[in-house]
């Protein structure tokens, strides 16, 4: 077994590393970005190397750096995680030229399976079913349109080299096919460096259902499935384990095939293989494709680990210090079901909008397990992937892991920034979901519904009330002659604001006045019936739903006077394309400005009928959220 790895990542995904490293008896080296200098994973390490500045190109990407960290600090190994230099195999080429040992498959296998085109062609001349479409080089628009049509609609452009749902677009007909396909590639080309798309089937009930496999480079075997049905934009939310509705004939059909592809590349270490999977009829045997495999542990391995207790990464370790595989395929097992959901800085009603910022206070639940590379008073900063934590779940059977996984979410604490975790909180409880009809177009018809911001009750406005004002089990009424002293507090929510009036009547007991609404709050061991913290001008409760209010200062409030209509940026990032200039006649939903953020492209378009009287960016620059885009004015 090594002595010493470096582990080629941050966040939550280093920490679990170095969590496995550390029980081995495994020194561990922690690397970062000036951004990450206080992050927990370098907190956690043994040692740690500063890389650069906060630009993956400047630190994270530059494998020479870390191969130099590497050896400076003694390591033997590297790690790298998911991401990053995960599946690039000129890194593993020159790790090993190094005379270090990469933590992971082959550079051959890495290229064998990297770029998704080439991949089913092998899997194909392998056995394992393939989805149609067209996987060949010609990537002329006129060509590619043709195939599309061959091929029939709706259609599924993706890139090659792509992953995670970048450079992927959903085509319902040819009259979008020409504006789906520049925007895929033009993200491709961002996020991969490779701007080549190929062209697919979309299946249109389609579930994700992806099989772990772990080889030694001889031999493999399968640590059964995972249900990843349930996407955003083609990113993963919640995942579980094993599969809904999975038969017997269909797990041995699909291990089998999974088992095959690995064996086909001499795999060697931990990689997943991703299938689609047709839904409308229930699971059969004969009603999978293979999709694409990830040659590197997956975010969501923890799933698998909680039902058949495999620590996935020591088996990494073990396999890259020349062990054979850990187990035959006859050991491994199925306990129980797991649920994971990943739980992002993301501004839910804007649109999954990324987040920045400090936690100011974050709790999980003792129940459950969480993987997270963040505490209380980290930053989430505009730089890196913005998730807070993994929440991962087991039970016996799918129904008690399921209330598992409600009751941790609803235990889960997090303020400072917006988070998705009211709309993970009301997905655990979809109707469909409890009941296992899962496939990966349910967000999108439920969104409107699960998406839906959280509206203030009473009893959470005067929670905040008190919390806002101070007032502890111990206040005191104050001294008055005929009834106790009021005291105000304005509170502002989603943009409206809340007078709210406080009478301390001692003993643990606040009078408080909503609008039309009068309670009487009750001082309940820790907290006024629902737990609250506050943090300089903002108050977070949680409870039902996590509501953010305002502490908000009359004296202090200006009278701004209404301006013209703009376009301000709704997250940090890197203008990609200005499509407009000034005195240009717009309609409502024309396409403005192309922002790039978190390595996906989000398209600004005109909020009304207007004339463009001024761009305030350029191609190139980098902007902060908030930041004036476009103005606009009335038509003539």
């Amino acid at each position: 077994m090594f002595d010493t790895i470096l582990i080629a990542n941050r966040g939550e995904i280093a920490c679990r590393i170095i969590r496995t490293a550390r029980a081995m008896g495994v020194r561990t080296v922690a690397v970062y970005s000036d951004a990450d200098a206080q992050a927990l994973h370098v907190a956690q390490a043994d040692a740690a190397v500063r890389l650069g500045p906060a630009p993956v190109a400047d630190s994270y990407l530059r494998g020479d750096l870390i191969i130099q960290a590497a050896l400076d600090t003694g390591a033997h190994a590297i790690h790298p995680g998911y991401g990053f230099l995960s599946e690039n195999p000129d890194f593993v080429d020159a790790v090993i030229q190094a005379g270090l040992v990469f933590i992971g498959p082959s550079a051959d296998a890495i290229r064998a399976m990297g770029l998704k085109d080439a991949a089913k062609g092998l899997m194909a001349k392998a056995g394992v079913p393939v989805v149609p479409g067209y996987h060949g080089n010609n990537q002329d628009p006129a060509f590619l349109a043709e195939k599309a049509a061959e091929i029939g609609y709706p259609i599924l452009i993706k890139a090659v080299a792509g992953g995670g749902g970048k450079g992927m677009r959903l085509v319902e007909g040819a009259a979008n096919f020409r504006e789906n396909l520049a925007s895929a590639q033009a993200e491709a080309r961002t996020a991969f460096g490779n701007a080549d798309v190929l062209i697919e089937k979309y299946i249109t009930t389609p579930r994700h259902i992806e099989v772990q496999v772990f080889g030694d480079g001889t031999d493999a075997v399968h640590l059964f499935e995972r249900d990843c049905s349930l996407q955003r934009r083609h990113q993963k939310v919640i995942e579980e384990a094993p599969a809904p509705g999975m038969t017997a004939d269909m797990r041995s059909a699909m291990g089998d095939a999974a088992v095959t592809a690995a064996k086909a590349i001499g795999y060697a270490g931990a990689g997943t293989i991703e299938f689609i999977v047709d839904g409308s009829g229930g699971l059969r045997a004969d009603g999978f494709w293979f999709m694409e495999m990830n040659t590197r542990l997956q975010v969501e391995h923890p799933v698998t680990e909680a039902i058949t207790g495999v620590d996935l990464v020591a088996w990494q370790l073990r396999v890259a210090a020349g062990e054979a595989l850990p187990a035959r395929q006859e050991d491994i097992a199925i306990d129980g079901h797991a649920f994971e959901a990943r739980l992002y800085a993301e501004d839910v009603p804007a649109g999954f909008l990324p987040a920045t910022g400090v936690i100011d206070h974050l709790v999980f639940p003792a129940a459950a397990r969480i993987d997270s590379g963040v505490a209380a008073g980290s930053e989430v900063s505009p730089w890196y992937d913005p998730m807070i934590a993994k929440i991962t779940v087991h039970g016996a059977d799918r129904a008690n892991a399921l209330r598992a996984l409600s009751a941790a979410l609803d235990q889960t604490q997090v303020a400072g920034m917006v988070t998705n975790l009211g709309f993970l909180r009301a997905l655990s409880r979809d109707p469909g979901f409890v009941a296992g009809a899962v496939d990966t177009g349910l967000i999108a018809r439920e969104q409107a519904r699960l998406c839906a911001a959280p509206v203030p009750d009473a009893r959470s406005v005067a929670v905040a009330a008190v919390t806002a004002a101070g007032i502890g089990r111990d206040a005191q009424t104050g001294f008055a002659l005929w009834q106790p002293l009021g005291r105000d507090i304005l509170l502002g929510h989603g943009g409206d604001d809340t007078p709210v009036r406080l009478f301390v009547q001692g003993g643990g007991r606040c009078d408080v006045t909503v609008g039309a609404d009068n309670l009487t709050l009750r001082w309940r061991g820790a907290d006024w019936g629902l737990p609250a913290v506050r943090h300089g001008q903002r108050v977070t409760v949680f409870g039902p739903q996590t509501l953010t209010f305002d502490v908000i200062d009359p004296l202090a409030r200006a009278g701004d006077a209404p301006g013209g209509d703009t376009v301000l940026a709704p997250m940090p990032g890197l203008v990609r394309d200005v499509a407009v200039s000034t005195g240009q006649p717009v309609c409502a939903g024309d396409r403005l400005i192309v922002l790039e953020a978190m390595k996906m492209e989000h398209v600004l378009r005109a909020p009304r009928d207007g004339v463009i009287a001024g761009v305030a960016v350029a191609t190139g620059d980098q902007v902060t959220a908030g930041a004036l885009m476009v103005a606009l004015e009335a038509l003539g």
